[in-house]
């Protein structure tokens, strides 16, 4: 199913099954989900969605958020970083390092999830989403080796997998191949120019100078799950 420009930018949510009233995936990838958390079931972990589809709005939330201060933006170490006395385009290089430009979120497609195994956490530990959890010593080290080794046998990558000087690597990020790639294909610095111009996103205009680069560094410089 190849989405069309309101679904591709979060506009849209007709592409999408709700698996709970929070978590919503591609419907074309429900079968290949169901598959993969089988096998990992079967492995020992009880694979969960932290996060899947989101909205234009959602993700323009978090992105006003952090410009304005209200929710931590962190670097590369996972250190907080103070934008108080950051220009515009320092803000929005800052915040690109975890919480992509509205319009341009992989998240915005459904094919792309943030996952985590329940089972693995110590009773009250609470889930971060941070790299520490799936290096060595964190409680999902072996969740992540299984991953790297597993799903791409069921149409999964990790478009994050590396630091390639865009986004950090998120090894909880994983991509449907089959889906995934036809929408970043489709991408097109048009559409994405004007639902910024129509949002009232915090540093419009830097971000409007800067998205040739944003695309360039942040969007395509990724893994692109090619090999799968």
């Amino acid at each position: 199913m190849l989405l069309n420009t309101s679904q591709l930018s979060g506009q849209s949510d007709e592409h999408i099954t709700w698996l709970t009233a929070h978590v919503g995936i591609h419907k074309d990838m429900l079968l290949a989900w169901q598959s993969l958390c089988d096998a990992a079931l079967i492995a020992g972990f009880n694979l969960k969605i932290a996060s899947g589809y989101r909205s234009f709005d959602r993700q323009l939330s978090i992105w006003n958020r952090k410009f304005n201060g209200e929710l931590a933006t962190k670097n590369k170490l996972n250190e907080t970083v103070d934008l108080t006395h950051l220009s515009d385009n320092e803000k929005v290089d800052a915040i690109l390092v975890y919480s992509a430009l509205p319009s341009t979120s992989r998240h915005h497609w459904g094919t792309d999830i943030d996952v985590y195994a329940d089972n693995l956490l110590l009773e009250n530990q609470k889930l971060q989403l941070e790299p520490w959890e799936y290096e060595q010593g964190g409680p999902f080290e072996k969740l992540s080796l299984w991953l790297v080794q597993y799903a791409p046998r069921f149409g999964f990558f990790f478009p994050y997998d590396e630091d390639r000087g865009g986004v950090a690597v998120e090894p909880w990020h994983l991509s449907y191949a089959p889906l995934a790639q036809p929408c970043l294909c489709n991408m097109t610095i048009e559409t994405l120019t004007q639902a910024i111009e129509q949002s009232n996103i915090l540093g419009k205009q830097a971000i409007l100078n800067k998205l040739p680069n944003i695309l360039t560094q942040y969007v395509h410089n990724i893994n692109t799950g090619s090999e799968i």
